[in-house]
């Protein structure tokens, strides 16, 4: 299929591993020009390089903490600088810890709400201009299920992701006379680092093993299995490809129908 990809240049955020990683090396795979992001220096060059060698595309890598709003601005520029423009923003930051409401601290809704929020409306100023420029973009932010069923245990992200769904939808509104779509991608439960810190979490507290809460989140989906992070990146693809030039505002669950609702 003619996604519309090739040659265009893509920023991936938190992309050292797991779903952003997959990302990454899906817009390379479509001939994407890739600006990959993380914290870890050493992990994200070394994924970056991986990319390099599979895909034989030009890839531009920057350690910060998307959370800095002078961080990211200044990883914005470099883009442009190297690349001449920018066509695709993916937003994503590691989720906020697993806790209970009464658990969580002060501490931890600021970060949960600096990481997880405020990290996508740092992207989004930058890159809008330059989008609005050329008449066309494609911003896509990563979520979590939790958007629309929420998910026990992860109140922290249960409401600090739901914000980002009303952004997503302020800005699509706002911009999409300049050609810029805006739309949100909520993955079930997928093998990441991440899935495997929540199992730990509820392993302990339900007094279970690892292996039989993995069980459970497979049995819940309509496909009885998690999700690879590869197909959640075919999604976030799919939507910044010319095939989905009339979507936007939306948020796209990859959740294998764990989903109850209509």
């Amino acid at each position: 299929m003619e996604t519309g990809l090739k040659g265009r240049v893509a920023i991936v955020a938190a992309s050292s591993q797991g779903i952003g990683l997959s990302t990454a090396e899906a817009f390379a795979t479509e001939g994407c020009r890739v600006a990959m992001c993380a914290r870890n220096g050493q992990k994200l060059e070394a994924a970056a390089e991986k990319i390099r060698k599979q895909s034989r595309v030009d890839v531009f890598t920057q350690a910060f903490d998307v959370t800095e709003t002078r961080a990211v601005h200044d990883f914005v520029e470099a883009v442009i600088q190297k690349f001449g423009s920018v066509d695709v923003c993916v937003t994503n930051a590691g989720g906020p810890p697993a806790k209970g409401f009464l658990a969580a601290s002060t501490e931890e809704w600021r970060k949960a709400v600096d990481a997880n929020f405020l990290s996508t409306v740092y992207f989004a100023r930058e890159v809008i201009p330059h989008m609005q420029r050329q008449r066309w973009g494609r911003i896509i932010t990563l979520t979590s299920i939790s958007t629309k069923q929420p998910v026990p245990d992860l109140v922290l992200s249960n409401a600090v992701r739901a914000a980002v769904v009303g952004l997503v939808k302020s800005l699509s509104n706002e911009f999409g006379k300049d050609g810029i779509t805006v739309n949100n991608v909520g993955p079930g439960y997928t093998a990441t680092d991440r899935l495997k810190e929540l199992a730990r979490v509820r392993s302990a507290a339900q007094g279970k093993s690892e292996d039989e809460i993995f069980a459970a989140w497979a049995n819940d989906a309509a496909l009885k299995r998690v999700a690879e992070p590869r197909e959640v990146a075919d999604a976030i693809v799919w939507l910044a490809s010319d095939r989905a030039s009339y979507i936007t505002g939306q948020t796209i669950l990859v959740d294998g129908g764990a989903y109850k609702g209509l």
